[in-house]
């Protein structure tokens, strides 16, 4: 039997009966439509840490001395002892800065947010604020686009000036040229002299809502009580220097906390790669989940199809049996049924494919998550469902292969 015949006579029959059809073809269309919806939106989100998330959360070659580290700490996890962990000084930014021998940028931040309100009575709420160092600004690669950035001597002096982001700028004074003019964040007056470059979003949540400060001046009440620091950064000139530096900065820290060698530290010093370990571990156990939790609706499929194939085949004895009568091979009736099989899943295949395609652009447009079809996800979801065609088939078509013609042209 040629293979046209056979993709012809199964089309025919998804055509003719096509609600059976698609209640037959059920598990393969949502077991392809989940693995091409979930692989591009954990694949979507895992290239957007790995290569956005990373260098604009934490910066190139960077390494961050905080009180905690990024992910949680699942071996002999203790929140009270973490409670008990010293806080980052500005005593520790200094010693850092003073005391390492790798060429690297070492700034102070803290973070917090809050309502920023206009001299001209308009105001802004859930701003992120940010009070820093000077260095911080090269680090994080903030560009001013307008006005200037603070200076070191406005820095050490702790001046209320303030650089804000475009969506701050263009809420606060609309039409009007902010610089210089006077806002209160969380009730502190500053001055604005600077606007930064725009830099979009991170998964849904604008950047340009910000606004950054001195890390000394009047904020610093709500963000650096008592001296404290959020977070000491160090950027290495190169990326070879990242682990020594890391390395370098935990000694300094170890020596300034008097610990003893069986001693755990009791403050993180992190890379970017090793903030984003946690995330690893997530994908890693998704991405070998996701086969699993695929592999259930495709045997269910394979099943209702195996099913749908044996009912077929004993409506069509007869045919068969004629068929034989008349010179068919073994083997072609073999390939005819194993042919209308895999056609059906195929078809089950694609439509699956065409959903988890259209739900995928539907993620990334209505959502801020970061979805992304690849074709070799779609090339296994086809593929999936031709090995569940040649699966679920052949016990059918080995079944009516083996029909003897007499037995065949007798069957009522």
């Amino acid at each position: 039997m040629q293979i046209s015949e056979g993709i012809r006579l199964a089309l025919q029959q998804i055509w003719t009966e096509k609600l059976k059809s698609f209640f037959s073809l059920l598990g393969v269309i949502v077991g392809v439509m989940f693995l091409i919806l979930v692989v591009s939106i954990v694949e979507g989100l895992d290239r957007y840490i790995t290569e956005d998330l990373a260098t604009s959360a934490f910066g190139a070659h960077t390494v961050t001395l905080q009180r905690w580290g990024e992910g949680p700490d699942f071996g002999g996890f203790d929140a009270r002892a973490r409670q008990r962990r010293p806080r980052i000084t500005y005593e520790d930014w200094e010693a850092v800065k003073e005391q390492i021998t790798i060429p690297a940028n070492v700034g102070a931040e803290s973070n917090t947010g809050g309502e920023i309100v206009a001299d001209n009575g308009q105001s802004v709420e859930n701003v992120q604020i940010h009070a820093v160092s000077p260095e911080i600004m090269v680090i994080r690669d903030w560009v001013v686009e307008k006005g200037r950035t603070f200076s070191p001597q406005e820095a050490e002096r702790g001046t209320p000036v303030v650089v804000l982001g475009t969506e701050t700028a263009d809420l606060l004074f609309e039409n009007l040229d902010p610089i210089g003019r006077r806002v209160r964040i969380r009730g502190f007056p500053y001055r604005v002299i600077g606007i930064l470059k725009e830099q979009g979003s991170m998964m849904g949540q604008s950047l340009d809502n910000q606004a950054i400060a001195p890390a000394r001046s009047p904020i610093q009440a709500v963000t650096n009580p008592r001296g404290i620091v959020g977070q000491v950064v160090a950027q290495a000139l190169e990326q070879a220097d990242v682990r020594p530096l890391q390395r370098e900065i935990e000694g300094i820290m170890r020596a300034r906390r008097r610990l003893r060698p069986a001693q755990d530290n009791d403050f993180a010093v992190e890379t970017a790669d090793d903030a984003l370990a946690f995330w690893d571990d997530i994908s890693r156990i998704l991405f070998i989940a996701l086969p699993g939790l695929v592999s259930i609706s495709l045997v269910v499929g394979g099943v209702v199809i195996m099913n749908i194939m044996l009912v077929s085949v004993m409506q069509r004895t007869r045919e068969i049996g004629v068929r034989k009568a008349i010179g068919a091979r073994r083997k072609d009736i073999l390939s005819q049924i194993l042919i209308e099989t895999v056609t059906l899943s195929g078809v089950g295949a694609m439509l699956g494919v065409a959903i988890g395609v259209g739900l995928t652009y539907a993620v990334r447009t209505l959502s801020p998550l970061p979805a992304a079809v690849d074709v070799k996800w779609i090339v296994l979801g086809v593929s999936l469902g031709v090995l569940v065609g040649v699966t679920s088939g052949l016990y059918p078509a080995m079944r009516a292969s083996k029909l003897a013609p007499v037995d065949a042209l007798r069957y009522e």
